[in-house]
Order: structure tokens, then C-alpha cells, then sequence
């Protein structure tokens, strides 16, 4: 085979399989429930393909081996007919074989996807255009918390995800985790997924909530339930207040400015409700719901036009000075 062809074809097939792995891909499942739907997605593929692959063939052989037509085509052949009426009959039965074994393959799947935990790590999710509110629940009112746009997991504990929407019909999607299921107003549904190895994971909205549907996006992150504890005790404690000037000429700004109107920053006088919860934000991955990696620039970026990066969302433009934006900054960084 000349190197040119064999190239090609290696590209080719490296191209054709490029999406069947990373962080947001259903064929590189990392949960239980993404596991169960890959390999339920796999048995239908491979019954499909031998049914179409059969029809294929009995099509092919009937072309190639076609009659001349009959002088008498209204005289019947009995030996033909008997053959047909016993060939119908038995692709009849094949058929509602193939059928009742796709059922029970598709319940029995559905018995690991939809399974109920009473011991689950119980999260609440609102949707908004376009983010997301997470409400961490627990027993204990002073262990309950908000954040937003990240989600952090145990591995191999259940995760009970009991999901809103605060407007319009959004679509909760974690591909390497598990399936979807939609957030719908004025309905609560639910969902459980069981993440089996650290690491981040990329969630999405798949149902198209408005002009920036796919920038509304969330990281799923999986780490050890020892690690996992610490994160929750240290995200149960309240924003540290700034020690140094600049930032608290940051926190001054953040309140004098009109940022506190709609963000909620634990232990501090912000207190809004309209937007993402800052409490902790300077330890999130991303700015405005996986639109961009955070850094001083994304977020100073953020801050100064939100609506060149993100047209449409609720957050207007702030007429800063590049001091005071510069002091924002600083003193949103420290929220660890």
C-alpha cells in the first residue's frame, strides 16, 4: 500500500475517533450511569447493524437474481409460495424476538440509570439564562451552602441532583457522568449519578434556553471523599475579609458600585440574590458559566463589559476606572 494511502486512512480513522474521548463525550464514561447507557447504546447499535446488514444482502441477492417475467404472471408457483409464506413468518417471529430482547435490554439498563440511593449527596439546581445556582442541602441548616457554575462531587457516593429552572426549559448534561434530564418551570425533577474516578468533568445546557444557550455551561468535579469533606468544610465558612488596602478598597467598591445589589458574599453586607453567590469564587475554574478560564484578566474582562463577552445576560456594564476595576479585582481573588 503506497505511504500516501496508508496515511490518509490513519487520519481518517484518528479523525473519525477524535471525539470518543475527553471530558464531555458519552463513549468515555466515568460514572456508573454513563457506563450503563454506553453499553446499552452499544447492544443497539450492533443488533442494528446485523439487521441492516442482512437486508442489505437479501436485497442485493433478489437483484442479482431476478426472473424474467412469466407469460402467465397471474399463475402461482406453490413451492414459491409455500417458501415465502414460512420465510414471512419467520422473520415475523425474528422480529418480535429482536424486540422484546431490546425491551429488557433498554429496562434492565434504565434500572442502574434511574436508581434511588436514600444515602445520596442531595444537591439543588436552578437554571437561569444563562447559569446555574447550586444548592449544596443538608440536615443541619449551617452546613448548607450556595455556589455556582461548579459542582464538586465525592467519587463512588451517590449524588441525588434535584433540578428547577427559574425561567425557561433548560437541559442538565454530563456526558462522562451521566444522562440527561430537563429543568422545567414550575417542576421539580430528579436525578442520581455515581461518579467513579476523580477528575473534571464538563456539563451542559442541551436545550436551547435563549441566545446564549452554549455558553451555558459547568464543571462536574470528582475528588476523593476525604478531599471532598475538607472542600465542604472550608466552603461552609464564611468570605475572609481582606487585610491589605487594596483590597479593602476592593470590597468598599464592590459594595459602593452596585455589586452587592445582585451577588451574595457570606459573612459580608452583600447580600443580592439576582446573580451567582461570590462567596468563594476566587477557587471556581471558570468566569460566567464556562464562557471563560478564570483569571484576573477573563474576570477583569468580565467585570468591564459583560455584555461583549456574554449579549444578553443580566449583568450590566459598570462604569469603572481602571483603578477601581483593578481593586475588584484584587479583592474577588481573594475569595478562596
Amino acid at each position: 500500500m503506497p505511504v500516501r494511502v496508508r496515511t490518509a486512512l490513519v487520519f481518517l480513522a484518528t479523525w473519525l475517533l477524535a471525539a470518543c474521548s475527553g471530558r464531555q463525550s458519552a463513549l468515555d464514561p466515568q460514572g456508573l450511569q454513563s457506563d450503563q447507557i454506553r453499553h446499552t447504546l452499544f447492544i443497539f447499535l450492533i443488533i442494528a447493524a446485523i439487521v441492516w446488514i442482512a437486508v442489505m444482502v437479501v436485497l442485493g441477492i433478489g437483484m442479482l437474481r431476478r426472473k424474467r417475467a412469466s407469460n402467465q404472471p397471474l399463475d402461482l408457483d406453490r413451492r414459491f409460495e409455500e417458501g415465502s409464506g414460512r420465510l414471512i413468518l419467520g422473520l415475523g417471529i425474528a422480529t418480535v424476538i429482536i424486540v422484546l430482547g431490546l425491551s429488557f435490554v433498554s429496562y434492565a439498563g434504565q434500572r442502574t440509570v434511574f436508581a434511588k440511593d436514600e444515602n445520596a449527596l442531595t444537591l439543588k439546581i436552578i437554571g437561569h439564562q444563562w447559569w446555574w445556582e447550586v444548592h449544596y442541602e443538608a440536615d443541619s441548616p449551617h452546613q448548607s451552602f450556595v455556589t455556582a457554575n461548579e459542582i464538586r462531587i465525592p467519587t463512588g457516593q451517590p449524588v441525588k441532583v434535584e433540578l428547577e429552572s427559574a425561567d425557561v426549559i433548560h437541559s442538565f448534561w454530563v456526558p462522562s457522568l451521566t444522562g440527561k434530564m430537563d429543568l422545567i418551570t414550575g417542576q421539580k425533577n430528579e436525578l442520581q449519578f455515581t461518579a467513579k474516578n476523580a477528575g473534571i468533568y464538563r456539563g451542559q445546557c442541551a436545550e436551547f434556553c435563549g441566545l446564549q444557550h452554549a455558553h451555558m455551561a459547568f464543571a462536574v468535579i470528582a475528588l476523593p471523599p476525604d478531599e471532598f469533606g475538607r472542600w465542604r468544610d472550608h466552603e461552609n465558612q464564611s468570605a475572609n475579609s481582606p487585610a491589605d488596602p487594596l483590597g479593602k478598597q476592593g470590597e468598599d467598591l464592590f459594595r459602593g458600585r452596585g455589586c452587592a445589589l445582585c451577588h451574595n458574599i457570606r459573612g459580608t453586607l452583600a447580600g443580592g440574590q439576582l446573580g451567582p453567590d461570590l462567596t468563594h469564587v476566587g477557587n471556581r475554574t471558570t468566569v460566567a458559566a464556562g464562557t471563560l478560564p478564570l483569571s484576573p484578566a477573563t474576570l477583569g474582562a468580565w467585570i468591564a463589559d459583560p455584555q461583549h463577552i456574554k449579549p444578553g445576560n443580566l449583568m450590566p456594564r459598570m462604569p469603572l476606572q481602571s483603578d477601581e476595576l483593578i481593586a475588584i479585582i484584587h479583592y474577588l481573588e481573594q475569595l478562596k
